[in-house]
């Protein structure tokens, strides 16, 4: 069997592809369809753990948990992290393949288009329905020699389209009649709906820009999809950090202030969504010492280059910054790459990450990292080991998260016992803390989503416990939103007939 198809592409990056699909995953797959999703490639450091190591995208992942199906890496066969402004690590059938320059990667065109199309029609030989989600723009002329994962995916499949821009950006006729301008006439053959997303207000004001939109445009549009607010589900890439880090303002309502460095190649920051998503929390991304200000805790977050952003921490000053708030008594946390920031030094003699061979760290924490080759990729479940300070509640607790590094760390006062890498039994301790337990770190990512854990620490800074929420009951929460807002906004009878032909 071979499944029917459809095709999310957008008038640019961030109109919302991502969200949509994830969308449609859960309606049709609330009708009984057994659909999944599928990007041919990913530009991202927000990645997710499949349950047999391989990396993926943190979007196609969320977009299997909405479909009710475990995340694989036929779903995003391949994954670009980007380490510099023009050199990336490519993630291939997840895992690591090449570290490239921009401008060498198409010359790899081939090799990644066999990888894709085979991934897909893995999929489609396996589900009812494949939704396909394109990346940035299909009207980039300058790329289309190199494409495999725009128009190039949807020809192969022979897949409808379904054309997405943001009015909230403005130009939405410019976004959506000028991308289908710039097609050629066999691509543009194959979008077979428009969709305005992100609307504030109502929707009905809009339609004779539904007119304008049809007559010009010669497609019919789907629907207008309000701007969903309030939804706890992951971002995709970091365009949402660099938003939020200009400026971002203290909401005085709120008892608890977290700082969270917005380094410039921050990876995994949906690792704070359970923190921001609990009522009396704030939190920042930041950039600069202005913006720091007086936090109760700063976080420095998971990142691609452990020492080239360790470097921009101290331009900035924020490294000083970070040891004065830490000496006066503050509260300093370390995730993956901030972890290793954390400890008195980084060594990496095979140059496994950086050109130079060890850097200084931050010096809070009894840690010493050493880079290797290998890459740790994992789901994972460990127990905390600790019965002193505000864990001490937590000994012997059950906690679970991944593992994506390539680093090896060694530190006293390890206070997690990882038991399980990807199903697998082991016995291998992370972490490091403080005497006082003020400053702590380890490897383990979405540690707070754990309900306990996050509740333990947060009181710890003072917080007062309200109406906490359950992570899992919030995440279902909003995946049940999006499809009811999607769905209510789409002409769903149309889109069923583009979908199966009937």
């Amino acid at each position: 069997m071979t499944a029917r198809v459809l095709m999310v592409q957008g008038s640019s990056s961030s109109a919302g592809k991502s969200l949509l699909v994830t969308a449609l995953c859960r309606i049709y797959a609330r009708q009984g369809v057994r659909v999944a999703p599928f990007k041919a490639q990913n530009m991202s450091n927000n990645a997710a753990v499949c349950a047999d190591g391989s990396e993926i995208g943190r979007a196609q992942a969320l977009q299997a948990a909405a479909a009710g199906i475990a995340p694989s890496v036929d779903m995003n066969p391949v994954l670009i992290k980007p380490e510099a402004d023009s050199r990336s690590q490519i993630i291939l059938m997840g895992h690591p393949w090449q570290t490239l320059e921009a401008k060498t990667y198409y010359e790899k065109k081939a090799v990644l288009w066999e990888n894709v199309t085979s991934a897909l029609d893995r999929l489609r030989a396996s589900y009812e329905l494949v939704i396909i989600e394109g990346a940035g723009s299909p009207a980039e002329l300058n790329l289309r020699r190199g494409d495999i994962v725009n128009m190039a995916v949807a020809s192969y499949s022979h897949s409808p389209v379904l054309l997405v821009g943001d009015i909230d950006r403005g130009g939405i006729f410019a976004q959506l009649i000028g991308t289908l301008w710039l097609l050629e006439p066999e691509e543009r053959a194959l979008v077979r709906g428009l969709v305005v997303n992100k609307f504030r207000g109502d929707s009905a004001l809009f339609s004779d820009g539904i007119d304008i939109l049809e007559q010009k445009g010669q497609v019919p549009v789907l629907g207008v999809i309000p701007y969903l607010k309030n939804l706890n589900l992951p971002e995709e890439d970091a365009v949402a950090v660099e938003t939020s880090s200009h400026g971002s303002p203290i909401n005085l309502s709120d008892n608890i202030d977290i700082a969270v460095l917005a380094l410039p190649r921050i990876a995994n920051f949906d690792d704070f969504d359970p923190l921001k998503a609990e009522p009396g929390v704030n939190v920042r991304f930041v950039q600069s010492q202005a913006e720091l200000g007086s936090p109760n805790a700063i976080i420095i977050p998971g990142i691609k280059s452990t020492m080239a952003d360790l470097e921009w921490l101290r331009q900035k000053g924020l490294a000083e910054a970070v040891r004065r708030f830490a000496r006066a008594g503050g509260a300093v946390v370390g995730i993956c790459g901030g972890y290793q920031m954390l400890g008195q030094r980084i060594e990496d003699p095979e140059r496994v990450e950086s050109p130079l061979a060890g850097t200084e760290g931050l010096g809070l924490l009894s840690l010493k990292t050493r880079f290797v080759r290998e890459k740790a990729t994992f789901q994972a479940q460990a127990r905390i080991r600790c019965s002193a300070g505000w864990m001490q509640g937590l000994d012997d607790v059950l906690i679970s998260g991944y593992e994506i590094h390539m680093g090896e760390s060694i530190g006293q006062n390890p206070w997690l016992l990882v038991e399980q890498r990807s199903g697998k039994s082991v016995s291998v301790t992370d972490g490091s803390l403080s005497s006082d337990g003020k400053i702590w770190g380890c490897y383990l990512h979405g540690l707070f989503a754990n309900n306990d854990f996050r509740r333990a620490w947060l009181q710890s800074l003072g917080w007062q416990n309200r109406q906490s929420v359950s992570m899992d009951e919030s995440f279902e929460h909003s995946l049940e939103a999006l499809a009811d807002g999607v769905e209510g906004a789409l002409n769903m009878q149309l889109l069923t007939k583009i979908i199966w032909d009937v």
